[in-house]
């Protein structure tokens, strides 16, 4: 069928779906005046244009799959969710994961090993038995313990479905050149590596649990000080080829760098060779500095069959916020730079948003220490939610909120349509679901009431907005 064959047929359910009775749309509505997700009555589409901003939503333009909304799994979180008594700890993990109750999330992170908030015991890896390259002393059994992320990732999927990510900041030391002075890998070490990743998955497997996308290395270069044309080569000639071998189920994210201007320099130094390129599933980067959208665009256009994947991002004193502000923040106003954040990275051609530590205490913690692996004390940051340990008070901060909005409406497998027009603090994005839904996530940064006009196949839907808000609106689509 042509094109114009196509389009008309689009048009013409557009139009039955009018018969007898105006278009509605569902909204939700999170707010400064105290509404939290909250539904509020539909609203009527109309053939009157009306006064406000208005934002032209055209499903015939489409981007990005999205593949979901999440944080990330970590020991420190799980060491502060088993602080509360049982029924309390379930609450917390409904409100996280049940798509009908609570946000849905549905893209997580994991890790391999340690890393700043693998808090349960001190500094480990895999495999802590030098000179062990056929991976015969490899163990996963702390992650199996009360406060293990395996532990965590299962009490989790009693109320949810999410796909999994992970990345390792450092191998075992003796793989590196120099733990102290050259964190870079010996090469002569390739093969063992590529071991470890495939013994991680295999293990993991063994416990039910399949990791979705195998990321080698968290932020190298500031971690693991591995440059891009190594990452190259070991993606090319040791782990694509063994997982693939192997055939195991995992997709690779060749890395994750710590930028989008990182990861706009060095994705082309590993994908422009298509025999490492064909092992890739994903780019994976991370949302720090807030800045160089306009360069993750272009890493989109450049690649538009790989998903782009923001996986880690937060408040801490080692980012974005000076030691004068207490961290974790507990102010509603926190969920409008993150809501603007997400719309960002979604614009840039983001499938998948993931924030760093999902739950801390009331101290921004609990943290790990070694210094040598770049674990430093004094490293309070702010989570999704906080619980407070001593008083046993959660606190959802206005973080939970604007990435529920996100995670709870915009499901797997939705399409990224135009929506455009923005104005004085108004901006939206807006995605057609599977079962043809339209939703529109209108964001008002505002410290006053706004209206918008959601102009949608020459119809109008006027959505007043309450002062710092974000609103869902959801109406059926061509179906």
């Amino acid at each position: 069928m042509e094109v114009g064959a196509r389009l008309a047929l689009v048009l013409l359910a557009g139009l039955i779906a009018f018969t007898g009775s105006a278009q509605e749309a569902r909204l939700y509505v999170t707010s400064q005046a105290g509404d939290r997700l909250a539904p509020k009555a539909p609203a009527r589409f109309t053939n009157t244009a009306q006064r406000g901003v208005v934002i032209r939503i055209d499903e015939a333009v489409r981007d990005q799959e999205i593949t979901g909304f999440g944080a990330s799994f970590l020991e420190a979180g799980m060491i502060c969710l088993n602080s509360l008594d049982s029924a309390h700890q379930e609450k917390v993990l409904r409100s996280l994961f049940d798509p009908e109750t609570g946000a849905g999330f549905t893209a997580m992170k994991t890790v391999i090993g340690a890393t700043d908030f693998q808090s349960a015991g001190p500094y480990y890896t895999y495999d802590d038995h030098p000179g062990d390259l056929g991976m015969k002393l490899f163990s996963i059994q702390r992650d199996l313990g009360p406060n293990g992320v395996i532990s965590y990732i299962k009490r989790a999927r009693r109320y949810g479905q999410f796909v999994l990510q992970a990345p390792m900041d450092y191998p075992p030391d003796w793989m590196l050149f120099d733990v102290g002075k050259n964190q870079n890998v010996d090469p002569r070490y390739f093969d063992a590596l590529a071991l470890y990743y495939l013994r991680y998955l295999e293990a993991y497997e063994r416990q039910g649990i399949v990791i979705d996308f195998l990321s080698l290395f968290n932020e190298p270069g500031i971690y693991t000080t591995i440059p891009a044309n190594k990452i190259h080569d070991l993606l090319r000639d040791h782990v694509g080829p063994l997982l693939a071998k192997a055939g195991v189920k995992t997709r690779i994210q060749p890395s994750e760098f710590n930028t989008r201007e990182r990861a706009f320099q060095d994705y082309p130094v590993i994908l422009s060779d298509p025999e490492a390129r064909k092992y890739a599933g994903a780019m994976a980067y991370h949302g720090y500095e807030f800045k160089d959208f306009d360069k993750l665009k272009e890493l989109h256009h450049r690649y538009p069959d790989l998903k782009l994947w923001m996986t880690e991002v937060d408040h801490s004193y080692g980012t974005d916020t000076p030691r004068s502000v207490v961290l974790p923040k507990k102010e509603y106003e926190d969920g409008d730079f993150w809501g603007n954040q997400i719309m960002n990275d979604l614009e840039s051609g983001t499938s998948a948003w993931i924030y760093w530590n999902m739950i801390l205490d009331e101290k921004g913690g609990p943290w790990l220490l070694s210094p040598v692996h770049r674990d430093t004390d004094g490293n309070q940051q702010h989570p999704v939610v906080v619980i407070d340990r001593q008083s046993k008070q959660v606190t959802y901060t206005g973080l939970y909120y604007y990435l529920a909005h996100f995670s709870k409406f915009v499901r797997p497998g939705a399409v990224r349509i135009a929506a455009a027009g923005s104005a004085g603090g108004v901006r939206s994005v807006a995605f057609v679901a599977k079962n043809g839904d339209i939703i529109a996530e209108i964001l008002n940064s505002n410290s006053r009431e706004a209206a918008t006009i959601l102009n949608w196949r020459d119809k109008f839907l006027r959505v007043n907005l309450p002062a710092l808000s974000i609103t869902t609106c959801v109406w059926k689509g061509s179906g």
